[in-house]
């Protein structure tokens, strides 16, 4: 994959690494130059000073052939302008965005913008939005047995009982990711598109449950 980072701070920066050591291409955009020093000198992937909402310097940074976007700098409205530049005039797939203001965020994510924030939880956050595949682990109590892991949902399962997903899988939903808010499942919630599911396992059935979470219910 390709992936173009708008802002080099802690989060851009980390974001970066992190992708580049799985072997992606990255480029990162930032209006400040001496920003690229977080980058480090072992990384290899573009680094184009100007502003990420700029189609020119976007262009630079290789969005025609961007397979995601990260919008990371330390402003909302150019995170919110870049990122939608990015998905409605170059078509970039995977699209995520970084806001500060909770009430802007669940309207972007009503859009269809994934939003996030934190430094730390961010950067995973961010990476887990470009590179679904596999796991995240969120929460592990004391004697490290039980973790709350978010897991790959399948379109299939949208629109089906979570508890069917529950059944399926053999574990329990801890809470949903829906607009922006945490929800705490019940006997009759439905799945729906932009659901992100968090589950409670054990590490020997980890691969098991994302197994089940990741493909079409048996039967589709």
């Amino acid at each position: 994959m390709h992936v173009v980072i708008m802002g080099c701070g802690r989060v851009g920066s980390t974001v970066a690494q992190s992708l580049e050591n799985r072997g992606h291409t990255v480029a990162v955009i930032d209006s400040n130059p001496d920003a690229f020093r977080r980058l480090g000198a072992d990384f290899t992937g573009l680094t184009v000073t100007g502003m990420g909402f700029d189609r020119e310097v976007l262009i630079e940074a290789g969005i025609e052939r961007a397979d995601a976007f990260a919008a990371v700098s330390s402003g909302d409205n150019s995170n919110i302008i870049s990122a939608r530049l990015a998905r409605e005039t170059f078509g970039v797939g995977r699209v995520v965005a970084r806001i500060y203001d909770q009430k802007r965020a669940e309207v972007y994510e009503r859009l269809g913008i994934p939003t996030v924030a934190t430094v730390r939880w961010t950067a995973d956050r961010m990476v887990r939005h470009l590179l679904p595949e596999g796991t995240i682990e969120l929460w592990r109590d004391p004697t490290g047995l039980v973790t709350i892991m978010e897991v790959p949902l399948n379109a299939g399962w949208i629109s089906k009982p979570l508890r069917a997903l529950e059944d399926a899988s053999g574990t329990r939903a801890a809470y949903i990711m829906r607009f922006g808010l945490g929800t705490l499942p019940t006997a009759s919630t439905v799945l729906q598109d932009g659901d992100q599911v968090f589950m409670l396992m054990t590490d020997d059935i980890i691969e098991a449950v994302t197994q089940v979470t990741g493909n079409p219910p048996a039967g589709v």
